[in-house]
């Protein structure tokens, strides 16, 4: 494979900018951070130096958690908009600042101190926000035991948090901090991983040690047990990819399509409508339904969900906007949370009644 004349492949303009490939692929399926070629047989995406200006000031608007649709407007728009929007935004960061101060205190207060012994060291509040993403997704009661737990899949480069009851499918990355041995798979209970996540949440860094015959997690001075079960997981490798390339994507506010999922009495389907600039979200008995502003790419395209289905995996995703990447109205639509692209949910579809929405 040849790299186009003084253009950087994704992983040096990365580096180049502090953003991860995945990140920059994110942006580039949001329209902010275009490569300027494509390869056409492999896909592999390349940039040129005059992006890098770009890419440094999309890292710092979103480290900061600058919304997507304000990000667009600092970027692309008038100066005095970009300097209305970030004072705007720095208010809404400071109003935050003290209540969660004290709800961090409070929580700080209620934990007990834990042992120093590991192979995998992870970030305490990460870990416990991976928990609180995925474990939702795990089945509560299934003839498949393995349906009801976590998978932690631990690596030299990645840990990876996955849970799935067949409806839907969460997967959350984690970057270790340090890793020694081999690669190692387990499978923990969903209502274990959450208690210990919780245990956890108020420290810096944690350490899991797997041993031959168990696993401990270690924190502050304090060592737990990790309960295990021995079955085998799912293929979410396999089911991740399986999903083929999105035809159309939308990006839209997380919590006003969560709020509007249903409309009026539960419904057992809610369907949306996605293109344009918009998506519609109706249910049956509802011939106008609830139009949410939206960035869309490709044809339009409508969908059925359980509504208790997307409204799972849009709560376990966090920030203020949310990418849908959908195939085909009965392929599993991809939930892509907008400010953490290291979550990542499949939703499963439900066939719409043709005399429905």
């Amino acid at each position: 494979m040849t790299v186009p004349d003084k253009l950087l492949t994704i992983s040096v303009f990365a580096r180049c900018v502090g953003l991860t490939p995945s990140a920059l692929r994110f942006y580039d399926d949001c329209g902010l951070l275009r490569p300027v070629h494509v390869d056409p047989v492999s896909g592999y995406r390349y940039y040129a130096d005059e992006q890098e200006a770009r890419g440094l000031l999309l890292r710092d608007l979103r480290e900061v958690d600058l919304p997507l649709a304000d990000v667009r407007a600092v970027l692309d728009g008038a100066p005095q908009d970009a300097v209305r929007i970030l004072h705007a935004h720095v208010r809404v960061l400071e109003g935050k600042v003290e209540p969660a101060r004290r709800v961090a205190a409070r929580v700080l207060d209620s934990l007990p101190r834990v042992a120093r012994e590991c192979r995998v060291t992870l970030s305490a509040v990460e870990f416990a926000s991976a928990a609180r993403q995925v474990v939702p997704a795990a089945a509560t009661a299934d003839e498949n035991p393995s349906l009801a737990c976590v998978l932690l899949d631990l690596g030299i480069d990645e840990a990876t948090l996955v849970a799935t009851d067949r409806y839907r499918l969460s997967v959350r990355v984690l970057k270790p901090r340090q890793f020694e041995g081999v690669s190692r798979r387990l499978l923990v209970p969903a209502p274990m991983l959450s208690e210990l996540a919780r245990w956890a949440a108020r420290g810096q860094d944690l350490c899991l040690d797997i041993g031959p015959s168990q696993a401990t997690l270690t924190f502050d001075g304090e060592c737990r047990e990790v309960p295990t079960l021995q079955a085998e997981f799912p293929d979410y490798r396999g089911l991740l990819a399986s999903v083929g390339p999105a035809v159309t994507r939308a990006i839209v506010d997380r919590v006003k399509l969560l709020d509007h999922l249903v409309d009026g009495n539960a419904a057992a389907t809610v369907a949306l409508a996605i293109g344009g600039d918009h998506v519609v979200v109706s249910a049956p008995g509802n011939d106008t339904g609830i139009r949410l502003d939206a960035i869309c790419t490709g044809p339009s395209m409508l969908v059925g969900f359980d509504p208790t289905v997307l409204g799972a995996a849009l709560s376990a995703s966090v920030g203020p906007d949310v990418l849908l990447e959908l195939v085909d109205p009965n392929r599993p639509v991809v939930v892509r949370s907008a400010d953490q692209g290291t979550f990542t949910t499949l939703a499963m579809p439900t066939r719409l009644d043709p005399d429905g929405p």
